[in-house]
């Protein structure tokens, strides 16, 4: 199994998403947050329920709460869900 949800395992997939895939936690935030005027967005924690995003939109910041479909056992789960997740916002976009 993998490591289970501390801030340090937050921290560390936040730094990973915000560093290296700024589209997809943008994606996110259009697609899962309600939110189809989002600009840019950021990852602000993770945990076993669901994501915290600062999304940029009409000059404004504003907090979002996506929630999972289903409650993550560890970190692995959540890296193969984030996946999943910006799959379906891919096909979703595309569709529209």
């Amino acid at each position: 199994m993998s490591e289970q949800f501390t801030q340090q395992v937050s921290d560390r997939i936040c730094k990973h998403m915000n560093d290296d895939h700024a589209e997809a936690i943008a994606l996110y935030a259009r697609t899962f947050g309600n939110s189809p005027d989002t600009e840019a967005a950021q990852m602000q924690s993770i945990d076993a329920t669901g994501m915290n995003l600062i999304a940029q939109r009409q000059g404004e910041s504003v907090p979002l709460r996506i929630e999972f479909d289903h409650t993550l056992k560890d970190s692995e789960d959540a890296h193969h869900t984030l996946i999943d997740m910006v799959k379906q916002a891919r096909g979703a976009a595309k569709s529209t």
